[in-house]
């Protein structure tokens, strides 16, 4: 099978094995841990861990960004050391963007709350019910598995969201891509952009990038705003 019709028969399978039987609550929180775990290793200071089919270390460029910040070590690091048994936990029930972070973020910027809503939603509704060259497609599975696998790598559990869905749906070199522009953009290229999903419009995989941003603004901001929060009450 080609990349795409692979991706849709697994998108396909999904669904028919939700319909059969759904995971219990401990199984999706095993397979949250060991998704997180595993994002961990992905990509370490450009040198990826898993054996792809080629290698994004030569293709990193190394670019001069620090005239463009006050604090040139400023950069992301991963939520917790490789090795660690209990690498620690944000459960999206307990703070949530649409039951906490929306009304506090709207009490401290009016109406800025109504615009990051509104420009969330819009992002991941986006669709055109397409996929490369099939259409009448529905992709929410796809387009949640994005979301919420970046959520995954700042500690963010959705405990309704089975994440065996995001190993089956996004394959090594699309995880690379991800963590790549999510965390360390500067050392995305244009050959990591080309390796994944390579039978798909470019319009599509732009789509791709829009919800890696949207997802990290909004993890960032749940942080943030939950730090707020504790320090308000």
């Amino acid at each position: 099978l080609s990349e795409l019709e692979a991706l849709m028969e697994r998108m396909k399978r999904l669904q028919e094995d939700k319909e059969d039987e759904e995971a219990s609550q401990e199984e999706m929180a095993t397979r949250f841990e060991k998704e997180k775990k595993e994002s961990l290793l992905v990509i370490s200071g450009g040198i990826c861990a898993f054996p792809v089919p080629f290698s994004f270390e030569d293709e990193i460029v190394s670019t001069d960004v620090s005239r463009y910040i006050e604090d040139p070590g400023f950069g992301y690091k991963d939520f917790a050391r490789r090795g660690e048994d209990h690498l620690p936990t944000f459960r999206a029930q307990d703070y949530t963007w649409e039951n906490h972070g929306f009304s506090l973020v709207n009490r401290l910027y009016s109406d800025i709350g109504h615009l990051l809503d509104e420009k969330f939603r819009m992002v991941y509704n986006l669709t055109y019910n397409t996929m490369a060259t099939h259409e009448d497609v529905d992709t929410t599975t796809l387009r949640r598995a994005l979301f919420n696998y970046v959520h995954c790598m700042y500690g963010i559990r959705y405990d309704d969201y089975d994440y065996g869905e995001v190993n089956q749906l996004l394959e090594r070199s699309l995880k690379v891509y991800i963590k790549t522009v999510t965390c360390y953009p500067e050392r995305t290229t244009k050959r990591m952009y080309d390796s994944y999903w390579r039978q798909f419009k470019h319009s599509e995989k732009v789509h791709v990038n829009l919800l890696l941003m949207e997802a990290r603004m909004q993890a960032e901001l749940l942080y943030a705003l939950r730090a707020i929060t504790r320090h308000l009450t």
